[in-house]
Parts: structure tokens; sequence; C-alpha cells
């Protein structure tokens, strides 16, 4: 009887061993300057994305994820340390100090085989992974030099976007096959100046896109600072943007309308070889059966502007530029087709990683694991309101400096600089269209956001050191 009840035990440790499972894989794939508003999961008018909408549909889409910092290098430095642009040191287009504590360090020195493919643009070395090759600065879309592991290769006649799909198959194919991954592919595309390859370059040709609702803002309920941003579809474009003369005789409206076409024309035909990617990648978990453990996620470093208020480029705390696409599965884990409205952050993004994993994020990380609103939970202390901090003036794009806050309903933003105050109401004026900061029936609100963007920069430690930064 004894000797079957210990075999009894042995057998159940056994069974609860193989029953836990291994840790995740996780995929992270980041584009850059991909707008929500341009994928068809998010209910674009413009385009369709069937790759990425097949995340979304196995699992879950964020209808609220923020960036903290609207700008390519901070978004992605907040990204990598899950904390704001004023603890990470990465306010603006400053160098990353690669000493500093990251994501893949942690998941690396838990076990995990860590890889960087793409555009880094942080201005030092990638550290915590066993195998990079990034992109110089910005990078090219066509005949692109990549930096592998500190060795400069040119790869002539090759696409930026094919290649770093092709990088991350090899990386996939070539892993320990006994350890986890964590594999961060960043696209280059869509950034400006928006150069498709052969095989989209011509698919929009008959396309006449229709413009967005705000096309003919004229800026005339907010403050200076829109008047004054120089990221006009109208004015703003260059000849290299359009790559075309533009046809003659045209009126300004017919001409501004031409624009917006050359302009949507390109963008999204870099955002379909970005889908074409994806789709790579997901077909390959799949065929060598690395779906089921590997969770997925789609996301850009930021939103942009596809002609909202007459505008390209990011960088205001409007809700084109703020708002970010965030689809993610993991199946088993995540339910299929699932949404979630509930406010998350780029910063949220480390910390859910390392819950995962099995891994204890560190108190100075400043962002909040997500698992639990994947898992249909909501803690009762998830934020109400997030923090938003713009510091890159005057430019490139003379956006002024500005910092506020975002509730469900509202928002206020303070523009630091020039010391004026704009308070949307965002259940009356979606687009934004209408400052009601001195309206005396917002007198109450605006008292009330006024104090919570105090009560966020006191717990968020932001003591202003970056005030005075022109770049």
């Amino acid at each position: 009887m004894k000797r079957f009840l210990v075999s009894l035990l042995c057998i159940s440790s056994l069974l609860s061993v193989y029953a836990k499972e291994s840790p995740p894989n996780i995929l992270f794939i980041m584009s850059d300057d991909h707008a929500a508003h341009a994928i068809s999961a998010y209910g674009s008018k413009l385009n369709k994305t069937p790759n990425i909408d097949r995340i979304a549909k196995d699992g879950a889409l964020f209808k609220n994820c923020f960036v903290v910092n609207s700008i390519c290098t901070p978004s992605r430095a907040a990204i990598l340390t899950g904390k704001y642009s004023h603890k990470n040191g990465v306010p603006v287009f400053n160098r990353f100090d690669g000493s500093q504590w990251n994501v893949a360090k942690e998941l690396q020195k838990a076990g995990y085989h860590t890889g960087m493919i793409g555009k880094w643009h942080l201005g030092s070395d990638p550290t915590g992974f066993d195998y990079w090759t990034v992109l110089p600065g910005q990078g090219k879309y066509h005949d692109p030099v990549f930096i592998e592991m500190g060795e400069t290769k040119k790869f002539k006649g090759g696409y930026a976007t094919d290649l770093i799909g092709d990088f991350s198959l090899q990386f996939l194919e070539n892993r320990p096959k006994d350890k986890p991954f964590y594999l961060m592919c960043h696209h280059k595309a869509p950034h400006r100046p928006w150069e498709p390859d052969a095989k989209h370059q011509h698919m929009y040709d008959d396309v006449d896109f229709p413009e967005p609702a705000t096309f003919n803002d004229d800026y005339s309920g907010r403050g200076s600072a829109a008047k004054e941003a120089e990221m006009r579809i109208d004015r703003d474009l260059t000849p290299n943007d359009l790559k075309q003369e533009p046809p003659p005789g045209l009126t300004p409206a017919q001409l501004k309308h031409w624009k917006y076409e050359r302009y949507m024309h390109d963008y999204l035909a870099c955002i379909a070889s970005v889908d074409d990617n994806v789709g790579r990648v997901l077909d390959y978990l799949e065929k060598h059966d690395l779906a089921k453990n590997t969770i997925v996620i789609y996301t850009s470093d930021q939103g942009f502007y596809l002609g909202d208020h007459n505008w390209f480029d990011k960088r205001f705390m409007y809700e084109e530029s703020l708002r970010m696409p965030f689809v993610i599965r993991y199946p088993g884990h995540i339910k299929p087709k699932s949404t979630n409205d509930k406010m998350i952050l780029n910063v949220d993004f480390a910390p859910t990683f390392l819950e995962y994993a099995g891994l204890k994020t560190p108190p100075e990380v400043q962002g909040h694991s997500i698992v639990p609103l994947l898992e249909g939970k909501t803690p009762k202390d998830w934020r109400k309101s997030m923090y938003y901090r713009y510091y890159h003036y005057p430019a490139d794009h003379k956006v002024q400096p500005h910092w506020g806050v975002r509730t469900d309903r509202y928002k206020l933003i303070y523009f630091n600089k020039i010391k004026e105050w704009e308070l949307y109401d965002l259940q009356a004026d979606p687009h934004e269209l209408k400052s009601v900061y001195e309206d005396p029936k917002y007198a109450k609100i605006r008292a009330e956001l006024t104090q919570e963007i105090e009560r966020l920069r006191k717990e968020l430690d932001d003591r202003d050191q970056f005030a005075d930064i022109q770049k």
C-alpha cells in the first residue's frame, strides 16, 4: 500500500510538471507611423490589412492604446523600459543609454533567446539581445544598409520591409530550439518619404481616397500651436514626398486633394507590404507548430495624421497622433475576436511581457501589465486618465511642446512655452475642433483636470528637467 501511494505521488508530480506550460514565445511586431485608422480591423475606410486583422481575429483589439510621447525615438525607449521619457532619458532624438535596464535584458537573463530586427533608431547599439541587425538611423527603403552585430552590410536591390521579414524568419529558423524566444520585429514602413516596393507601387492607381471629415480644418477653434505647425498637406509636403509634378491648371482645392491622393497612394502601399510580411511570419509560426505557445503583438510606435486636420506626421496630443493600434493574440489565453476599451499605454508593454514570462516587474518601471485586462478582469485601481508630454521644438515641424491629461471623455492640454491651454469634450467634439477651455460651463471640469495633471506629474515624478530642450 505504501509503495502504491508513493507511486501515485510520483505520477502526480510528473503530471504536474508536464501540465505546466513552458514560458511563451513573444513576437512583438511594430511598424513606424502606422495610424490605427489605416487598419481594417479598426474600421479603416481606406485600405485592407488582412494579416494584421488575423491577429485581432484570433485575439484582442484595444481601442484606447495611447503613446506617452508621440515621436519615434522616445516611444521606442518607453516600450523598452516601461518608463516615461523623463525617466528613461529620451525625450527627443537623443541617444538611448543602453546600460540601463530594459525588458530584453530581463527576458534574456531568464533564459529567452532575444532578437532585435529592423528599425532601432535609438543612437546606441542594442543591448539585451542575443542577435540584432538594425537600420542605421532612419534607414532607407531601397538598397538599405543594415548593421548586424556591429558589422555594416548593404543589400543592393533589397527592400527594407521584405528584408526585415526575411531576417525575422531566419531568426526563428536558427533560434535555439530549447529556449523560448523574444523577437522585436520593427518595420521602417510606413515612415516618410513613403516609398513602396515594385509589387505594391501601383495597387492604388485607380483609387480616389475619401477626404477625412476634418480635411479643411482652419484651426479657428484652437490656439496658436495648431496654426504654427508645419505639416500641412496643402503647404508642407515636399517634391520628395510627392514624387510627381502636379497636373497643370489645378485650383488650390484641387491641388490640395491631388497632394492628399499622392500621400495616401504611397503611404498605404507601404502598409500593404508590411501586412504581407506580417502574414509571412504568422504562416511560419503555424507551419512549425509555434502558434499555440507564441504571443503575437502588432502595434505602431505612435499614431499618424492621414490628412486629418490637413496634416501628416504626429507629435500633437490630438487623437489621431495619440492613438496607437494594438492587437494581440495568445491562443488558449486570450479570447478570440475580443475588444477592450480600457486605457493602456506603450509603457505597459514591458511589464505585460514580464508577467507572461512569469517574471516580476522592477519597481522603477512605471507601466502596468495588461494581463488582467486580457483575462477579462479590470483591476479596481486601473487608470482612468493618462499623462502625455511632448518636447521636440522647433524641429522638425514646429509643434509646440506641451503636456496634458486625457480621460475617457475629456482632454486638457497645456502648451507650456506659449502658456496656452486647450480643453476638449471628446463626447461632444470627437474631432477636437473647438477648445472649450474658456467656456464657463466647463469651469469645474477644467479645475478637476488641472488638478489631475498635477497629480500625475507628481506620481510619475516629472520634475521638468527637460523643459528647455530646443532641437
